[in-house]
């Protein structure tokens, strides 16, 4: 039986919440129908567009510009503040409102969802009247709208619902990418970051169709593997499964917001190490070691990512869960500016248990020796007992330059 995945997202989510909890008090007037946004304070680095209306987006205002640039565009548009407990309320309402039909769903983001279909089809007409029935139900029970993408893998489903909006369903199973899809701009692409556009338009790939018949060898060359990733999405490839969501007791993780955007690896790579000591920490205080890694970034304009590793052997080791995250990383990075990153562990296992040993345990991160064992141990509680920066290892400190050197030596002599 083939697969059938939905991608439910809500369209522009936090306005759309903003205006229907406004309509709900008693406003007069429909955000949605007007030149309106949603941002922050201006002289705060939440200044930015979050939300925007259709009738906003006519004025040529974008998702993750500054709100100074969008009154510029547009004199009279209304600012609503964003709300980020509603916006909980809502997404909570919702994902527990889609799970009376399916409980194989997948939360990506507080607007955003996959859901496997494949085993309650049957119970339905066709996968697009079901499609309309949650659409429909969805607008009249909550008073706003979402789009509905539908295909054989989550991939396809996502692009599908990114089509024409708002209040639509669409389908773009595998037959159909070639005249759906291929004709699309390469930035439409999902996971296609702006430097990868760039990139790509400098081999002259234009659009989806170029890139997916283009020499993987050369993409691979240019792009690393991100740009094999790119490849298989533009042609419909796609292997990952609808995981469900995961329930606090079965799963460890931390992320952090940054004060300022990571721009590099290196820069991603030293927030890592500190996430992957306070997993690390947390899992062996509860006595556990993870199975699954994931990890997870917030693009500057609001986008997110994730991507996952199963492990060989369960740790709860920094060092591997450090090294595991980066590789995450360094796989779908798009180039662009970080706000968000985060690790995530799941499969978790008694301590206590046995460890099995596999013919591939080398093609992973291992965990350390019994020397390093004890020393990360040593170090650990240097740490608790001083605080988390009395110890750091050498790589990750500041460099400092030379001559400053110089100039304090003679200072201090």
């Amino acid at each position: 039986m083939s697969s059938v995945i939905f991608h439910i997202d809500v369209n522009s989510a936090y306005l759309s919440w903003t205006a229907a909890e406004k309509l709900k008090n008693g406003a007069a007037q429909d955000l949605r129908e007007i030149p309106s946004i949603i941002g922050g304070d201006q002289k705060s680095r939440h200044g930015v567009v979050l939300a925007k209306s259709v009738p906003a987006k006519k004025y040529g205002i974008r998702t993750g510009e500054p709100v100074a640039n969008a009154f510029r565009k547009c004199p009279n548009l209304v600012m609503e503040p964003p709300d980020h407990k509603m916006y909980r309320q809502k997404s909570a309402m919702l994902m527990e409102y889609l799970r009376s039909f399916s409980t194989k769903i997948e939360q990506v983001s507080v607007d955003e969802c996959y859901m496997d279909f494949t085993e309650i089809a049957s119970k339905y007409a066709s996968p697009v009247s079901a499609a309309f029935q949650i659409k429909d139900s969805i607008r009249e029970k909550f008073g706003f709208t979402v789009n509905i993408g539908i295909s054989s893998n989550k991939l396809l489903a996502k692009m599908a619902s990114d089509f024409e909006k708002p209040d639509k369903v669409h389908t773009l199973f595998p037959e159909e990418v070639p005249l759906k899809m291929w004709p699309l701009p390469i930035g439409e692409l999902f996971m296609a970051g702006r430097s990868s556009v760039e990139a790509l338009k400098k081999l002259e790939i234009d659009t989806i169709g170029e890139l997916a018949n283009a020499d993987l060898g050369l993409i691979e060359l240019h792009l690393k593997s991100h740009g094999k990733m790119l490849w298989e999405f533009a042609n419909g490839i796609d292997h990952s499964e609808v995981q469900p969501e995961q329930s606090e007791a079965k799963g460890v993780g931390n992320s952090t917001t940054l004060s300022e955007d990571a721009a590099t690896v290196e820069e991603a790579m030293k927030v890592f190490h500190k996430l992957a000591k306070s997993v690390g920490a947390r899992l062996r205080k509860a006595g556990q070691r993870a199975g699954m890694v994931s990890m997870e970034i917030k693009y500057y304009d609001f986008r997110t990512a994730s991507h996952q590793k199963q492990l060989l052997k369960p740790t709860n080791e920094d060092q591997v869960l450090y090294e595991t995250a980066c590789l995450l990383f360094k796989e779908i990075w798009s180039g662009e500016p970080v706000r968000l990153l985060g690790i995530r562990t799941a499969k978790l296992s008694a301590e206590s248990e046995p460890e099995q040993m596999t013919l591939f345990d080398m093609e992973l991160p291992q965990p350390p020796d019994e020397k390093h064992q004890r020393l990360n141990a040593a170090m650990e509680a240097i740490r608790k007992r001083y605080g988390n920066d009395a110890v750091k290892k050498a790589s990750l400190m500041k460099k400092t330059d030379g001559k400053n050197d110089g100039k304090k030596k003679k200072n201090e002599r």
